[in-house]
């Protein structure tokens, strides 16, 4: 009996905790702590994009921090690094999932340079999502004559 009586309080316990805070009637936010969203893509006058560091003990490795970005980015560009023939190790990680911004880590053959690859990497996505957008646009164009009526504005 009394063993089913401590259950019943630390239930109660929990029960008033669990319901105290997680009341949608309260003035509180569950993300009280988080950032102001503009936050995630504003970047402030002065402050780089890409920060730059060199790696001191694996040769042609450097690490970049890239800032107002996250998952989306990291993903693509590490995908595109993969790619390239040159390229060892690419990889990336947000280090703290309140802050808007991911490391790219990135090893190359003796030949091409971490930055090098970067640069390339960014310029074969810029391609591809304007080879994208011209497929969409023309394919757009050929529903909206095959159809008789436009479509386009719907998307843009």
């Amino acid at each position: 009996h009394e063993r089913a009586s401590e259950l019943n309080s630390a239930k109660a316990k929990w029960q008033h905790h669990y319901h105290h805070n997680h009341n949608p009637s309260r003035t509180h936010s569950s993300t009280m702590n988080a950032p102001e969203r503009y936050q995630a893509f504003y970047l402030p006058d002065g402050e780089t994009k890409i920060e730059y560091e060199k790696d001191t003990k694996v040769p042609h490795a450097a690490t970049f921090r890239i800032k107002k970005e996250d998952h989306t980015l990291g993903n693509l560009l590490t995908s595109q690094l993969h790619k390239d023939p040159k390229v060892l190790f690419a990889g990336y990680k947000v280090p703290h999932p309140l802050e808007y911004d991911f490391v790219l880590r990135i090893q190359t053959t003796h030949d091409h340079s971490p930055q090098r690859a970067l640069a390339v990497a960014i310029h074969e996505c810029i391609t591809e999502v304007r080879i994208l957008a011209k497929s969409w646009k023309d394919e757009v164009a050929r529903v909206e004559t095959e159809r008789g009526k436009p479509t386009a504005d719907a998307f843009f």
